[in-house]
């Protein structure tokens, strides 16, 4: 930038793109500023610029440079990199730092504290906004991310140690059971839980993320404004919520006693792999930034599951009906293949589709709507 270029972005005073600091700000607040920046889209801190404009420049540029290059790597999570040019304005030198759109956002302070620009300031984000930001970000799952709040106490050790026992086959020692936290991805590398591990090992999931259950309800007819006769809100650790889910399908779908032999054996309304890999793929896939429950509904005449929001990226319905296999959630994706509820290849719609058409002759239906992806079972 030069002389001309920088008269002009002072006489347009800050705005979404430009922040003016009259002296270099404590590490803190300058933290503040780039995080500000990289969060929303991108801009230019100018120290050396009074709020009113007026030119007043800075004495160590030396000293600010190599300020400015430790906040942005060291103080800023993930480091951000800018680029920091100096413009010599009649003897006032002014240090211009500018702050591209970051790759990696959500960005946030070493004090653990999430920024956007909000007109010509900048404010702390909401957790909605944060969500957002992890959601329009590539560079991140939004299950791995940690959940603002939460302790590692919050986690149900004992309930991991059997996870791994039964399923990984490990006894850990109790200072390792960090390390496997760790590489699967429950705890983030500072120790703060992930929205995966509070999901599948908290104490109380729905404490922290109210809306992580699946409503479950029976409705005595066809139509969904008939007042359901029977509602259950299904809670706790994801393998909890599936065993719940299981249980209330049973309750209103019909099981056949069929004679072979001498024995009596039972043939459920609908294939339970139908039902489950319905279930676990609501769980697995849904989109978690969004603040609404699974909702399982059993009508007369069909069963269906309303997951919220859309499907991923670059997937539609007729690609789910092709083996298309994109994960969302590959966190809690994994944690559901070493239980045994999902395959690693991403044929489950697949196999709903052949199930159904092999033993009852019946097709699933699929479809996509502006809030909320849709699963209809029929039933006999």
């Amino acid at each position: 930038m030069d002389k001309l270029e920088l008269q002009e972005r002072i006489l347009k005073r800050e705005n979404l793109h430009t922040e003016f600091k009259e002296s270099p700000p404590d590490n803190e607040a300058l933290a503040k500023s780039i995080v500000c920046f990289a969060n929303t889209d991108g801009g230019q801190l100018i120290i050396g610029v009074s709020s009113s404009g007026d030119i007043v420049g800075i004495k160590d540029v030396d000293e600010s440079l190599r300020t400015i290059d430790d906040v942005a790597f060291n103080r800023c999570e993930p480091p951000v990199s800018i680029l920091s040019e100096t413009v010599d304005m009649d003897g006032k030198i002014v240090l211009i730092i500018n702050i591209p759109k970051g790759g990696q956002r959500p960005y946030r302070t070493k004090s653990g504290i999430y920024y956007i620009r909000s007109g010509n300031r900048c404010r702390q984000a909401s957790w909605q906004e944060v969500r957002r930001l992890y959601q329009t970000s590539e560079s991140i799952y939004y299950d791995e991310i940690p959940i603002s709040k939460v302790s590692p106490g919050e986690l149900d050790i004992d309930f991991f140690k059997d996870f791994l026992e039964k399923y990984l086959g490990v006894s850990p020692k109790e200072m390792l059971i960090e390390n496997y936290f760790k590489n699967l991805k429950i705890i983030t590398d500072d120790k703060k839980p992930t929205l995966a591990g509070i999901l599948f090992f908290g104490k109380n999931p729905q404490a922290f993320i109210p809306f992580a259950k699946i409503i479950a309800a029976y409705i005595p007819g066809k139509d969904i404004s008939i007042p359901p006769s029977d509602r259950k809100d299904l809670e706790g650790k994801i393998p909890d919520i599936l065993n719940g889910s299981t249980k209330f399908l049973k309750l209103y779908l019909r099981e056949e006693h069929r004679i072979k032999g001498f024995e009596s054996e039972l043939y459920p309304e609908i294939p339970e792999e139908v039902l489950r890999e319905g279930i676990v793929n609501a769980v697995a896939h849904r989109d978690y930034t969004i603040n609404a429950s699974i909702r399982l509904f059993i009508f007369e005449d069909r069963i269906e599951i309303r997951t919220p929001g859309k499907l991923p990226d670059t997937v539609t319905i007729g690609s789910m009906k092709a083996g298309c296999h994109v994960l969302r959630n590959p966190t809690l994706y994994n944690l559901l293949y070493k239980i045994g509820m999902v395959t690693d290849t991403g044929s489950g719609v697949c196999r709903m589709i052949k199930t159904m058409k092999e033993k009852l002759n019946k097709e699933i239906e699929l479809t996509l709507t502006e809030n909320e992806f849709i699963l209809l079972i029929p039933r006999i």
